[in-house]
């Protein structure tokens, strides 16, 4: 599709004199090198102010080079207040503070990411950590600036693949990954350069695993003992990417596309006869224009196109369910300049996504899903502390075309009865304070109101979900999510050490959460027997979720190494108000304790994570032991001709401890350990 097309078929709405203020009529920008530290504005921080008022933690340069792992969700895993939803080591999706799915927004360089792993525990999320230059973790609701489905955090992915400054020449980074408890080989190449004005991006990655390695344990599969294994059945993977972006960009700011493709045939842990094939294909356009004069200190958009194809395919080979989905996404956001005291930003986004599952073993219809939102967000100061306010509105559609032509071929029987729409008018506001105390103590406070339409899935969902073991059901007539928040914080800094406490909490209205009914739902299985599955539905019910974050770091020796130390802490509660039952999949307490040295060259460390035993379960769960992880690891740089290099050496599990996920479904968890104690090495070429 051209990218003409594309954005008549998002604009419909929207005049095009909207995005005519970005055009670029200065003159290019001074040259810059490549790999110089550029200032890029936090996810949850459009103001540019020094200090988020939410927790947030960005990853970039060394540190995302020592954490990148096979998955974003194990990537971004172990920080303070997140974890991962633990489907084996090809599906982990990033849980934040206890929620995951649908209200964990995952975003491509702002704009919306649009694939199927918010459905399903065993989908993969379409992003390579190899090809990313920085991810930004925002925890906690930022539904003003991302819509409801942002209620417990944001995780945003940045590659400049369409470059925002000009480049004058060429360079990038090459990347080898080898080892560890997968039998990983992965490598990737970035490349970028330009001249006068036209910059330019490529990219491309791969990766391979085997089964992972485990420690020996005993799995289980439906409640009944397997033998002991060392490994990870079917959770083997294979993965490439690979992008291509050109930009405009000048002292006024840049304007750009990027296309971009990524596959991925995996295992899946539950199934040992089946694999997942996965096909992303992408069309970002964006655009940014800065320094204007009048009202508008700073116009910026994104448009994107996102075709979306997963086969399910069973051992024979036959691809037994299609999960197929096309998202389009358009945002535009302008920052004001100040007046009456007050400086902020003003937004709009628009997003649609058409999905369609095929197959027998497909349990949501075709459905159509439109949503459009008008956010407002401002800030004034308050003597040496800042006052921050925002509104945000939106309309929401989500269709379900039924037993129809649409949904599935002609033979099928009726499982989804009539094409159905629900339409839903979604409001959120906030306010928040954060004021300077004495020698380098800092507060803020926040409340906020969060409503979040429910998604395709929760509504219409019917039929046996393979992924989970249940029989799943939605029901047409939910409402709209409501959650109110409030969270206290504390920070300390000066010089080398700083400390963040952060107090947090989420009251549901009306959680929309699956749960048992206590039936049994009677199926036919592959081999045409029957098989009775236990019957789950998505049902409304009070609850809260509450919770302690702490981080600090410390400078402990300055000579003749230099000696840090650090230290997370995170504690989650959550339950059904009514009952006291608690909510399903939560993290126990969490401690990590850190130590970093260098001298030179030299780098190295070593982290100690201990889990608690979750003993607060959900009806139908077993508890999940604690556990403690010794993880070490060393750097080295060197000069080559024209590169800088780091290599890197890491063990992981230094014990072999076997670990489990509290955060995963219990099919997975009983399957899926993590990985055995493993060595693996890595080589970064900067040039």
């Amino acid at each position: 599709m051209t990218s003409s097309s594309l954005a008549g078929r998002v604009l419909r709405p929207v005049p095009l004199a909207c995005l005519a203020g970005l055009a670029l009529q200065a003159p290019p920008l001074a040259a810059q090198q490549l790999g110089a530290t550029a200032t890029v504005i936090v996810t949850g921080n459009p103001l540019a102010r020094e200090q988020t008022l939410q927790p947030t933690t960005v990853l970039t340069g060394d540190a995302l080079a020592l954490r990148r792992a096979g998955t974003l969700g194990d990537t971004l895993a172990g920080l303070p207040g997140v974890a991962a939803s633990g489907f084996g080591p090809q599906s982990a999706r990033p849980v934040i503070r206890g929620l995951d799915g649908d209200r964990i927004r995952l975003l491509d360089n702002g704009g919306a990411s649009a694939d199927a792993s918010n459905l399903s525990f065993d989908h993969a999320v379409a992003v390579d950590p190899l090809v990313v230059e920085r991810i930004e973790v925002l925890r906690g609701p930022a539904a003003l600036l991302y819509g409801g489905n942002a209620v417990g955090g944001v995780v945003n992915t940045l590659d400049n693949r369409i470059p925002r400054d000009a480049l004058d020449r060429v360079g990038g980074r090459v990347e080898w990954r080898l080892g560890g408890a997968a039998a990983e080989r992965a490598a990737a190449a970035v490349l970028e350069g330009g001249a006068g004005g036209l910059s330019w991006h490529a990219d491309l990655a791969g990766r391979r695993s085997s089964d992972l390695r485990v420690p020996r344990f005993t799995p289980q599969r439906q409640g009944e003992p397997l033998p002991d294994t060392t490994r990870v059945a079917n959770s083997a993977g294979d993965s490439g990417a690979g992008a291509f972006g050109l930009s405009w960009a000048g002292a006024a700011g840049h304007l750009g596309a990027a296309v971009d493709t990524y596959r991925n045939h995996y295992g899946v842990t539950v199934d040992p006869e089946v694999t997942i094939r996965v096909r992303r294909d992408q069309l970002q356009l964006a655009g940014e224009r800065r320094g204007g004069a009048g009202p508008w200190q700073q116009l910026e958009f994104r448009l994107g196109e996102v075709r979306y194809r997963h086969e399910e395919l069973e051992g024979s080979g036959a691809v037994g369910t299609t999960f197929r989905s096309t998202g389009r996404s358009l945002r535009l956001q302008a920052r004001q300049a100040p007046l009456a005291g007050w400086h902020g930003v003003v937004g709009l986004q628009l997003e649609q996504l058409d999905f369609a599952a095929l197959g027998e073993e497909a349990f949501v219809p075709a459905t159509r899903s439109r949503s459009s939102g008008l956010f407002l967000l401002q800030e004034r100061a308050l003597g040496a502390g800042s006052l921050s306010a925002g509104l945000r509105v939106e309309r929401a559609r989500v269709r379900s075309e039924g037993d129809g032509p649409a949904a599935a071929p002609a033979e099928t029987e009726p499982r989804f009865g009539p094409a159905v729409a629900r339409r839903f008018t979604p409001r959120s506001a906030s306010l928040a304070l954060q004021w300077p105390l004495a020698a380098g103590w800092s507060g803020s406070a926040s409340v906020g109101h969060t409503e979040r339409a429910p998604a395709y899935y929760e509504l219409f969902a019917d039929g046996l979900h393979v992924a989970t073991g249940a029989y799943e059901r939605g029901d047409p007539a939910l409402a709209t999510e409501r959650s109110g928040q409030l969270e206290l914080g504390l920070q300390w800094k000066q010089g080398m050490q700083r400390l963040r406490a952060s107090l947090h909490s989420t009251r549901f209205s009306n959680y929309i959460a699956l749960q048992a009914t206590g039936q049994q739902r009677l199926q036919e299985g592959e081999d045409g027997a029957p098989v009775t599955a236990p019957e789950y539905r998505f049902l409304a019910l009070p609850a809260r979720l509450s919770g302690l974050e702490l981080e600090a770091q410390a400078r402990l020796l300055e000579r003749p190494w230099t000696l840090d130390g650090s230290l997370a802490f995170d504690l989650l509660r959550g339950q059904h108000r009514g009952t006291g039952e608690p909510l399903p999949r939560l993290s126990p307490w969490r401690l990590t304790l850190g130590l970093q040295a260098a001298r030179g060259p030299w780098q190295g460390g070593l982290a100690l994570q201990r889990v608690g035993t979750q003993r607060r379960v959900a009806a139908g769960d077993v508890p999940t032991p604690g556990h403690a992880l010794v993880n070490l690891w060393a750097g080295w740089r060197s000069r080559w001709p024209g590169a800088d290099a780091l290599w890197t050496l890491k063990l992981d599990n230094a014990g072999n401890r076997l670990a489990t996920q509290a955060t995963a479904l219990r099919s997975a968890r009983e399957l899926a350990p993590l990985g055995a104690r493993a060595l693996s090495a890595g080589l970064r070429l900067m040039f």
